[in-house]
């Protein structure tokens, strides 16, 4: 079965340019397109997509708001979202995050990532690029906790390893590179993020960074 994608961006000429890409892949079916938030969520209802590409700054409604009604506890369908930014937007990319997002993209980033991005995130993985998040977040530090803050309790219901991974999903490092830095098996490791996932009631390893920064465990700039 092909991903079904639904694109959503104020600007038609790049709505053209995403369809042609993803039309050329045969996992790939670009079901509807949308103007606004507002368009988003009624095509959302209609066509039941599994991946929806959404713009940031749009008219009427804009993506954070889309994001937050289509992912949030009344959803009508499993669409993921997976949110495309430009750096003159990045401070609406966290908000995005917050709101439910499964990820985002550079709208500049090659074909072939755009491509695999929307497979990642169908397949219900965070996509979650490391540079771009720590530039983010670096960026954006001021409206973060110093670090002098006390921890949330949340973070004490975790075992020290599982600290341990939480810190390295917050870096942007892939089960792989968690499993090399800790000399265990990615195995253990996905074990270790997924009960990460449940004791502090997380979505998703994108979610998990948030959580990570938010609470002061990790500080932008930190190595």
């Amino acid at each position: 079965m092909a991903i079904r994608v639904l694109l959503v961006d104020d600007q038609p000429l790049l709505r053209t340019g995403f369809r042609m890409i993803l039309e050329a892949e045969q996992d790939l079916a670009v079901v509807g397109e949308a103007g606004d938030g507002l368009q988003a969520l009624d095509q959302v209802r209609a066509l039941q997509p599994d991946v929806v590409l959404m713009d940031i700054r749009m008219p009427r409604m804009d993506g954070v708001e889309a994001t937050r009604q289509i992912t949030g506890p009344d959803r009508d369908g499993p669409a993921k979202v997976l949110v495309l930014t430009t750096f003159d937007l990045d401070e609406y990319v966290v908000e995005a995050l917050r709101a439910g997002a499964s990820g985002f993209l550079l709208k500049d980033a090659p074909a072939n990532e755009l491509v695999q991005a929307i497979r990642v995130v169908a397949g219900g993985e965070a996509m979650l690029a490391p540079s771009i998040t720590r530039r983010l977040l670096d960026k954006y530090a001021g409206h973060l906790p110093s670090g002098e803050e006390p921890l949330p309790d949340t973070l004490h219901t975790l075992t020290d390893r599982e600290v341990e991974v939480l810190k390295l999903v917050a870096r942007g490092l892939s089960n792989a590179e968690i499993a090399a830095d800790l000399f265990v098996s990615e195995t253990t490791v996905k074990t270790h993020v997924g009960h990460v996932l449940t004791k502090l009631g997380l979505r998703d390893r994108v979610q998990a960074a948030v959580y990570a920064y938010e609470s002061g465990l990790v500080r932008p700039g930190a190595q």
